[in-house]
């Protein structure tokens, strides 16, 4: 039946050409945006995931350059460190070279002074965006690392910690430590150094309050035959009466444990502080002491260095293997944190190349599919178009039926 008041093949064609250009809508905007999923309409679960997503990429954008800071900061305080043991690596050249009888110590002295310059200058330029780890003013400095997500979609951040290496050299006062040692031993108040020949060589020292007291922070080391043990005072151990004591009793148990061959140190309560050395083994011993004060620096004890006098070049010896031990300590662990925070940040560039990837796989349109899919749109439309043409003239036909 032919009707004028219904067009049904009119409103099929049109309710066919209204779909065909929804869909051809749909993929110029995939095409124009790049995105099979622009909007929450679109996809309201995919675009709230890929929202988050693209959230923690903007964090661990700011993480990467947070990092990138931190290896820079750690970076020149790693190469102050390394410079400082080439100085005093140098210095212990000029030190040795001081223990012949027939040089000019004063010299060589002025030689020794210029290299300290040299390195508290090296110290105090040692920093990075106005943060120094190496010259005692911080503790530790601390690098956002990372942001932790968990299922529960809670965020927390997680850092790495630096830990400062004080490498300063102010504040150093003398105390006069080391006292009432056997002939044979140089003694220059804060440091001691002598020799124990092999088959019984015998030598004793004191470490007691001989000028100002102890105080919480006070360090003492001993090194023999190339090995070192320190013991810092605490500040139960400043309150007591007895803290020379404590302290040689703690060296001694402290060297005990290195278990050096044919080595004895007898600890005499009879006189506070005292350490007598025995070396009954085959091979001569050294032995050299460092006392350091609270306070002064990882590196307050090369002010005590002066190799004008013989007794004074024997005793800075023994004093710059501390320093240098000190200062390669610190290089290594600067070192070390430059390295995690090396890994890190290359963890963190992949980890935001993954998660970019994942949100590209989610939301972004195919645009070779895109293509064919616009094509025949297109091809679909003219047709729509055509056939929604053809079913409009359809009721002219009836007229025929009056004529």
């Amino acid at each position: 039946m032919s009707s004028i008041l219904t067009n049904n093949g009119a409103m099929v064609a049109l309710q066919t050409l209204q779909s065909i250009n929804k869909n051809l809508a749909n993929v110029q905007s995939e095409i124009s945006t790049g995105k099979r999923v622009a909007t929450a309409k679109d996809n309201s679960a995919v675009w709230a995931i890929s929202k988050v997503m693209e959230s923690d990429v903007k964090g661990f954008k700011a993480i990467a350059d947070s990092l990138s800071l931190g290896q820079s900061t750690v970076s020149v305080a790693r190469n102050a460190a390394e410079t400082v043991t080439d100085l005093l690596t140098q210095m212990k050249g000029k030190i040795v070279a001081a223990q012949e009888a027939n040089v000019d110590r004063n010299k060589i002295n002025a030689d020794v002074t210029a290299l300290k310059d040299q390195i508290k200058s090296v110290i105090g330029a040692a920093q990075f965006n106005g943060l120094n780890l190496v010259d005692g003013s911080v503790a530790s400095a601390s690098i956002l690392a990372s942001l932790d997500r968990d299922n529960a979609g809670n965020v927390t951040t997680s850092s790495i910690t630096v830990t400062a290496q004080d490498l300063s050299t102010g504040g150093y006062v003398a105390n006069d430590i080391f006292s009432g040692s056997s002939t044979g031993a140089s003694v220059n108040g804060d440091v001691v150094a002598f020799n124990l020949n092999s088959g019984g060589g015998n030598q004793q020292i004191e470490i007691a309050e001989n000028g100002a007291a102890f105080v919480a922070g006070d360090k003492v080391s001993l090194t023999v035959a190339g090995k070192t043990v320190s013991y810092t005072v605490t500040a139960d151990d400043a309150a007591a009466t007895t803290t020379g004591d404590i302290v040689a009793v703690a060296l001694k148990n402290k060297i005990d444990n290195l278990g050096i061959a044919g080595l004895t140190v007898d600890y005499d309560s009879g006189t506070p502080g005292t350490l007598n050395f025995t070396n009954a083994g085959t091979v001569d011993l050294t032995v050299s002491g460092q006392f350091t004060n609270a306070g002064s620096g990882g590196l307050g004890a090369m002010a005590n260095i002066d190799v004008s006098t013989a007794s004074g070049a024997s005793s800075a010896l023994a004093t710059i293997e501390t320093l240098i031990g000190t200062a390669i300590d610190a290089a290594a662990s600067f070192g070390s944190a430059e390295g995690r925070i090396s890994i890190q940040a290359e963890f963190v560039s992949n980890l935001t190349n993954s998660l970019e990837a994942g949100i590209g796989s989610m939301v972004d349109a195919n645009m070779e599919e895109a293509s064919a899919r616009l094509q025949s749109l297109q091809v679909q439309q003219q047709l729509g178009v055509q056939s929604l043409s053809i079913a409009n003239r359809s009721p002219q036909t009836i007229l025929a039926l009056f004529r």
